[in-house]
């Protein structure tokens, strides 16, 4: 297999599906970590959540599974779990979100992956842990949203509670199962010892109410939706100006004194509203009235390009292929395309050892009989368990 990136020798058995554990085994397979993906007989459900498809598999599958190699395997046979004893063998590291207690059930629990393997990295993805109240509940995204506040603190001023318009807390868990597992990867190189390293949708959720809940902490106020707005800091919202809305992102008194002279009302910082950003938070409806009456006799585009040259954040409010056709997507490597693959790239980025793209998602089962090979392990005897195995390929892989 290929040899490139800071995880160039990472071996993983990437067992999970939909999108938490599959989006962190991307992230491990985008920096050089061969990462097979596991899946069930009837494959991740996730190649069916379209349209769009390519070649049958579906957009939201191919966003999540590129630079891993697939093979498919029925663990519910006895045989099937024999197959993938023999895969971990080599492994460093296993992602799946199986229902808590399937592996238990099938003598592969946690202890007992322990004890065959002492140095893996065991990452387990679930919606609310295996204990407590909740323990062993399946989790969605949207309904993670839902319960742990991040639904109400979403949407219009005065509006009702609404899901955040892609799944957050899903990759989010992602992400921080990447983490916990790079961590688990780095205790290792000191103990010799492997590791069980957790990631679940709920406690992800309720780590991303920032500032909500240290407001909450401090004041006992609870939070509700408040539109594009900042609940602390002001002006930070969306502003309507001649053309298209601008966001204005403005964190400090500099930054609004240069805004404020960019579209020529250099008196507001000194309107005793607005001279701090605890006033203008007081004070925020009376200055959205004052900067919106500037901004109408200005061009969006135009102004926030100036804006942000001059050190004010700020961004006009862009459609997704806006966003995909701006020259610095492109610089930043943001957009992947493999053959008839387009993916988004990798935002880690490293000097030495840049993440890389090596292959397209996998078809279902595709490269079955390679993996087989690489390990020495007979197609045949495992064939029962293998669906999608192709014969022929099989005797010219071997």
């Amino acid at each position: 297999m290929f040899k490139i990136g800071s995880l160039a020798n990472l071996k993983v058995i990437d067992a999970s599906r939909v999108l938490g554990g599959p989006y962190a085994g991307q992230i491990l397979a985008d920096h050089g970590a061969d990462v097979i993906k596991l899946e069930p007989p009837a494959g991740d459900e996730t190649r069916g959540w379209g349209p769009p498809f390519l070649d049958g598999a579906a957009s939201y599958f191919l966003g999540l599974n590129r630079n891993k190699r697939g093979i498919a395997i029925d663990l519910a046979q006895e045989a099937g779990r024999d197959l993938l004893l023999d895969l971990l063998a080599d492994a460093d590291v296993l992602i799946e979100n199986f229902k808590t207690g399937t592996l238990e059930r099938w003598g592969l629990g946690h202890e007992e992956l322990a004890r065959r393997f002492p140095t893996l990295i065991h990452a387990r993805v679930s919606g609310f842990g295996a204990d407590g109240p909740m323990g062993g509940l399946p989790g969605y995204d949207a309904a993670i949203q839902a319960l742990c506040g991040i639904m109400s603190v979403n949407g219009e001023q005065g509006g009702q509670p609404l899901r955040v318009g892609l799944p957050v807390v899903d990759m989010v868990t992602g992400l921080n199962a990447a983490l916990g597992i790079l961590m688990a990867l780095n205790e290792r190189s000191q103990s010799g010892k492997g590791q069980f390293v957790e990631a679940s949708l709920y406690d992800c959720g309720i780590s991303l109410l920032h500032p909500h809940l240290p407001n909450y902490y401090l004041s006992g106020q609870v939070a509700a939706p408040s539109g594009n707005a900042h609940p602390n800091i002001c002006p930070y919202d969306t502003f309507a100006t001649a053309t298209e809305p601008v966001f204005l992102a403005v964190g400090n008194n500099r930054q609004f004194a240069i805004l404020c002279r960019m579209i020529d009302r250099p008196d507001l910082p000194d309107d005793p509203r607005f001279v701090s950003n605890s006033q203008r938070n007081t004070h925020r409806d009376a200055l959205k009235v004052e900067l919106e009456s500037a901004l109408s006799a200005f061009d969006c585009g135009d102004l926030s390009d100036r804006l942000i040259k001059a050190g004010v954040p700020c961004g006009a409010v862009r459609r997704i292929d806006q966003v995909v056709a701006d020259p610095h997507t492109a610089h930043r490597e943001m957009i992947v395309d493999i053959g008839s693959y387009r993916g988004t790239g990798s935002p880690i980025k490293l000097s030495r050892t840049p993440a890389s793209y090596r292959l397209a998602p996998p078809q279902f089962a595709q490269h079955t009989a390679e993996v087989m090979a690489e390990r020495g392990l007979d197609t045949d005897r495992y064939r029962d368990v293998l669906p999608g195995i192709d014969p022929l390929a099989a005797a010219t892989e071997v």
